[in-house]
This record gives structure tokens, sequence and C-alpha cells, in this order.
């Protein structure tokens, strides 16, 4: 006599049937190889952004005259620079601070915007109004010329970069959540929640507001290799890093100035253009993994 099913024993076949977690993710990144190359690189460029002070061979503020201007060599591997600095530990050490500033600049942008913009969705009225011509005035500006024009009010230096940029940043997420949070307030889960008296910051900040991070999580993802490339072109414009300051921004502005000696700004925009593709590969990928419609191929 075979033996009788329950539904206990149902649920525990299925769940033996059912893929974990881990297996999904290992299907995904074998279907998305830049993926897995997007998150190669970045991970490569935080060990060695960490690593640098033990990785690099020599000072990147070192100058020797006698050695400026030298071609890429088994001493020097990336060349010098007009100071006879050595590129190959510049770029290392550039690192350091082009990864920090662009991820701190996403993560106080995208934590104001989504703040507000929930709010905004959420509440309404004269606060929604309000919000969204705030946003409009930001957003009818090129974000590079409004961060430059901002950046030169508040004087060259790093932290006013990254505080320019944070000022620029923020509406692109707050207009996001903001539509997201609109969508969601109005679905039946939502109502019930306020039916049977649940506050009205739970429902916002526990029910509604979890429900429309996936597209924010996705546009930080991207915007991680936009803000350091525009956190790059501050410092290419003298509005960023100090000088001597190891940044590959004004590593490629030092580069300008000695076309012939193409070493200079070539690795420096080299490493840029790896860090923004990784965020741009990453970023793909987790708005495949997080689309619906896609998720089932996954």
């Amino acid at each position: 006599m075979s033996a009788i099913s329950t539904p206990a024993s149902l649920s525990r076949k299925t769940l033996r049937s059912e893929p974990g977690a881990l297996s999904n993710v290992i299907r995904f990144l074998r279907r998305n190889p830049l993926v897995v190359l997007g998150l190669a690189i970045f991970i490569a460029w935080v060990i060695i952004s960490i690593g640098a002070p033990w990785v690099a061979p020599y000072d990147p503020l070192k100058q020797n005259i006698a050695l400026r201007l030298q071609p890429p060599s088994a001493e020097h591997w990336f060349g010098t620079d007009q100071l006879g600095r050595d590129v190959f530990s510049r770029v290392l050490w550039g690192g350091r601070l082009s990864l920090p500033a662009g991820i701190l600049v996403i993560l106080i942008a995208g934590v104001i915007g989504t703040v507000i913009g929930a709010l905004a969705g959420f509440i309404g009225g004269w606060l929604d109004e309000g919000a969204m011509r705030v946003t409009e005035v930001f957003m009818a500006f090129p974000t590079i010329i409004l961060a430059m024009a901002i950046a030169a009010a508040l004087g060259p230096s790093l932290i006013n970069a990254v505080a320019a940029m944070v000022v620029v940043w923020w509406p692109n997420y707050a207009r996001v959540v903001r539509s997201l949070v609109i969508g969601v307030k109005t679905q039946e889960y939502v109502e019930a929640a306020r039916a049977i008296g649940v506050p009205q910051q739970r429902v916002l900040w526990r029910t509604v507001l979890p429900n429309c991070l996936a597209p924010a999580v996705v546009l930080a993802t991207i915007d991680l290799g936009n803000a350091i490339l525009v956190f790059a072109g501050l410092s290419f414009l003298g509005l960023g890093a100090d000088p001597t300051t190891p940044e590959w921004g004004r590593m490629v502005s030092d580069g300008i100035q000695y076309f012939d000696q193409w070493w200079i700004a070539a690795f420096a925009g080299l490493a840029i253009f790896t860090v923004v593709m990784a965020f741009n590969f990453i970023g793909d990928g987790i708005r495949d993994a997080l689309d619906p419609r896609l998720r089932k191929n996954i």
C-alpha cells in the first residue's frame, strides 16, 4: 500500500525540489557574465585601494625632478609625471579617493532623496507640490554644470565637491521614489493596514517604502559610476582634489598639459573607465534580477 501524502510531507517535498537562494544566484551569474566581470573589477579595485599603502612601490607624493616624464619601464611601470612622481603608485592611491567619494555621494543623496520623495508621495498636498517644484529647478540644469557652479561657489576642495554633487543628485531619487510611493499607497494591502488602525508613519516606512526600493537600488548602482565620473570631472577642472593629491581626475588634467607624455593621463583615465563600466554591468544585472518580467528567466 502506498503511503498517504500529507500536506506536511508535500510541503517538505516541495521545499526539497525548489532551488535554494545560493543556486539561484549561481545560475544568475552564469547567465550574466558581464555582471561577474563587473563584480570582479569592483572587488579588485576595492582590494587595490585598501592595500595601496603596501602595494604601491613608491610614495605617490615623492618628487624626483631628475626622473620627470619618464615613459613606462621596468622600474616605473606606468612612467613618471611632470614632477617625477610614479604614476603607477598614484593610480593605486587614487582609488582611495575616487571610490569612497562616489559611494558617499550616492549614499547621502539616495537617503535624502528617498526620504523627501517618500514623504511627498505619501502625504501629497502642498508638501508634494513644493518638493516637486524644487526638484524641477535642480533637474532643469545639466548635472555637471550645476555641480561645477556650486563647487566653484563653495571653493575647490574634496568636501565641497562631494557636497555639490549631493545637492544636484538627490532630486533624481526623490522623483523616482515619489512616483513609486504614489502607485503603492493605493494597493489593497496598504488600505487594509490603514483600516486596522496601523499608524501612518508605520504604514509608510514599514509597508509602502520597502516595496519601492528595488528601482532606487538599481538607480543607485548605476549612478555610482556616474558619480565617480562627475567627481573626476570636477577634479579635472580644478574644483575637487588638491593638485598634489593622487586623484584620477586631477591626474588626467595634469596629463592634458603634457599630451606627448600619454602615460600621465592614459592610465588614470583607464582606471576611471574600468570602474564606471563595472558599475554599469552590475547595475544592469541587478535591474534584470529585480525585474519581475525577467526574474522568471533567471
